[in-house]
């Protein structure tokens, strides 16, 4: 047992090691699960990656941290190899130490799998569980973690943390604004300035248009691959194809690798996986275990569920339940465009046209074609019915922000729409936002002229946005 005497930072139990450019110190930190019900004692493990920059070792205390938050639902941080470049060069040179914190139910802070849950007991129970997975938990065990790492700090100015979300990351910040803007001493957003939204539905009236831009693009590019999709949604429509963990790649599951378009270098990855499938169908007639392992390693909804069970969610507010909010707007307004079934797609005024991809979407059938997933088809169900989600943002607390606020939002982003964007930038006090088709929804982990901008915008060196 530690002695809540000695400060997180000065602790000899942790386990640390060097990287290029850092050293990582590998913490944990005991949330309750519901921050707001003292009664309830149940806690959660939160992890986080400190990240030191070589030769700093000794100024742990009086460094700034800047907080990164990760995108999703539903996705850990990785370990970078090296803090020499990237977004972790530029924050270590604008003075900070770094803090890679697995959200809640991710990684390794209370991981949320079918394996994990079962411990909770019935449906209901591991759905309530669930439900305490949402921004404004993980917003609160932040701002735990910076209490503990901050505490004895002689200012108020240095007790605060600079955060930087990507995607959902930024959806938290958002939320932290709204909660303790207090606690913050600047935040920068990537492809993450949220919706303010109370339900899902205009997200996916927005997003499925540039969807179809996308395949259009997509096919423009790779023009063969229209015959190639066609042929292999064909077979997969015909025949029962199992992939290798047991889950079924269906004609439907099969479009969801568009969800790669959405990435610099998307258009690419799926093409060699289409041209794979297609010559496999070809020669052999049916597809190889190398092309469907392939495949599902690229669709993380297995590995990383919150991400499929939890997705509409995070647009959820104030009593409104999502109901499956991308299914119920694509089959009203979208479905001949991402047709999936063949008898169908043969029916369509051109019934030689591309069968379409699907992009950043959730689907209940997901719950059936997907291994993992099949295993988390009551949660998921109960989840998608659920009326009594609370408020994410607070829009009062937006409008009168003092906290130095950059955000980028990207002009062809099919996870977030810009439209949507620029509507919540526009509420937020003092939010500097810079609007570019330079990059597409990975463009922080693309180019280090991401974090840099932002930076600069955040000291007044750039002063036309």
């Amino acid at each position: 047992p530690i002695s809540a005497d000695i400060h997180e930072l000065d602790r000899t139990d942790i386990e640390s090691y060097y990287i290029p450019g850092g050293k990582v110190y590998e913490r944990f930190f005991d949330c309750p699960l519901d921050h707001q019900q003292t009664a309830d004692t149940r806690q959660v493990r939160v992890f986080a990656r400190h990240i030191v920059p070589v030769g700093k070792e000794d100024q742990m205390h009086s460094l700034p941290f800047i907080v990164y938050l990760q995108g999703g639902p539903g996705f850990e941080c990785s370990l970078p190899s090296s803090v020499k470049g990237g977004w972790y060069a530029t924050a270590i040179s604008e003075g900070f130490q770094l803090l890679l914190v697995d959200q809640r139910g991710t990684g390794l802070s209370a991981p949320i799998s079918a394996h994990t849950l079962v411990q909770h007991g019935s449906t209901a129970a591991q759905a309530e569980y669930v439900q305490h997975f949402r921004a404004d938990s993980i917003v609160r065990d932040c701002e735990l973690i910076r209490k503990a790492l901050c505490r004895g700090r002689t200012s108020a100015a240095s007790q605060k943390v600079a955060l930087l979300g990507q995607s959902f990351g930024g959806f938290c910040i958002t939320t932290y604004l709204s909660l303790f803007p207090n606690s913050i001493s600047r935040a920068l957003i990537t492809g993450g300035v949220p919706p303010l939204l109370d339900s899902p539905d205009a997200v996916y009236h927005a997003t499925y248009p540039r969807m179809i831009t996308r395949n259009q693009q997509y096919y423009a590019k790779f023009p063969r691959d229209i015959a190639r999709v066609r042929t292999i949604i064909e077979h997969l429509n015909a025949a029962d194809v199992v992939l290798p963990d047991g889950g079924c790649l269906t004609a439907r599951r099969f479009q969801q690798l568009g969800i790669s378009f959405g990435r610099t270098g998307g258009f690419d990855s799926v093409h060699r996986l289409v041209l794979r499938a297609a010559s496999d169908l070809e020669t052999a007639g049916s597809l190889s275990v190398s092309a469907l392992t392939e495949i599902a390693a690229a669709q993380s909804f297995d590995t990383n569920p919150l991400y499929c069970i939890m997705h509409e969610s995070i647009y959820c507010q104030n009593g409104n339940a999502s109901r499956w909010a991308a299914h119920r707007v694509r089959e009203a307004s979208f479905a001949s465009a991402f047709e999936h079934q063949w008898d169908r797609i043969l029916q369509r005024s051109d019934p030689a046209a591309p069968v379409y991809f699907t992009g950043e979407s959730v689907y209940p059938w997901m719950l059936d074609d997907y291994a993992e997933l099949r295993r988390l088809k009551d949660v998921a169900l109960s989840l998608a019915e659920y009326t009594g989600w609370g408020r994410l943002y607070d829009t009062d607390v937006l409008a009168a922000n003092t906290v130095p606020v950059a955000a980028v939002s990207y002009y062809n982003d099919m996870f977030v729409d810009v439209g949507l964007s620029e509507r919540t930038a526009q509420t937020i006090a003092g939010c500097h936002q810079w609007i570019t088709n330079e990059f597409h929804h990975n463009g922080l982990g693309v180019s280090s002229h991401v974090p840099e901008y932002l930076f600069r915008l955040l000291k007044g060196d750039i002063t036309d946005l």
